[in-house]
């Protein structure tokens, strides 16, 4: 005699409870990554454990300013021009004064471009990846103001400038941050890409227009191209991030 045929209300009973487990962190994983930024505002700022590398480099700025603003003037002095990436440090101690000059904030903690470093170097570094972040931050200071100074040096060689401007104060982090807004640009949406671009380099633009620091002022444009120069490299960054971290 063949065996009962099994119920089908148990069969049916038992299929939910198979695809269940399997299902639901599914499930719940789409809904914990939904719109991270729109849930977590403050992760447009470095933290030490999610931007560890753009919260510390944040942490020296906020120490050089403060000495900047509260040590003496002859100190003040002393420290930032033997940071200085002028010409005739360069030539003597170039890979030194390259990193030490961009430890300074010119013009201080008020500066603008505090906040931009750190909206965008952190954006970056959630991206890419904080050491990756600074070869970007550094391609831009370095390439630039080896093209600017360069060019210092060749105008007085020229006899277009006075010998005085071997030893112009040249120091900051706006060539870093200019060159990590172009390369953020390019691992952003169209709509926030664009804007982004002609919104900086329009007031890029507009300083070199006023004429007030030419050489600076060409030297963020410069930074600014170098960043976007770098769109295929930091999207490969950025797929190989997303690989690492699935």
């Amino acid at each position: 005699m063949a065996a009962p045929l099994p119920e089908v209300s148990d069969l049916l009973d038992g299929l939910p409870r198979q695809r269940g487990p399997a299902a639901a962190p599914a499930h719940v994983g789409a809904r914990r990554t939904a719109g991270p930024s729109l849930l977590r505002p403050w992760r447009l700022l470095p933290t030490p454990t999610g931007t560890p590398v753009t919260f510390g480099y944040a942490a020296v700025l906020a120490v050089t300013s403060l000495v900047a603003a509260y040590a003496s003037p002859a100190l003040v002095n002393a420290l930032q021009q033997g940071s200085s990436t002028d010409v005739a440090h360069l030539v003597r101690t170039p890979v030194l004064v390259l990193l030490a000059s961009a430890l300074w904030v010119a013009g201080g903690l008020v500066s603008p471009y505090v906040l931009c470093f750190l909206l965008v170097l952190t954006a970056l570094e959630r991206r890419i990846g904080g050491a990756r972040a600074i070869v970007v931050f550094l391609l831009g200071h370095v390439l630039a103001t080896l093209a600017t100074e360069g060019s210092v040096g060749l105008a007085v060689l020229a006899g277009h400038l006075p010998d005085s401007s071997l030893h112009r104060f040249d120091y900051g982090i706006s060539f870093g941050v200019a060159a990590a807004v172009g390369a953020l640009a390019g691992l952003l949406g169209p709509w926030l890409r664009w804007p982004l671009l002609i919104l900086f380099g329009g007031m890029l633009v507009e300083d070199l227009i006023e004429f007030t620091d030419p050489m600076t002022n060409w030297g963020h444009l410069i930074s600014l191209s170098i960043g976007v120069a770098t769109w295929p490299l930091v999207r490969r960054w950025r797929h190989e991030a997303l690989v690492a971290r699935s």
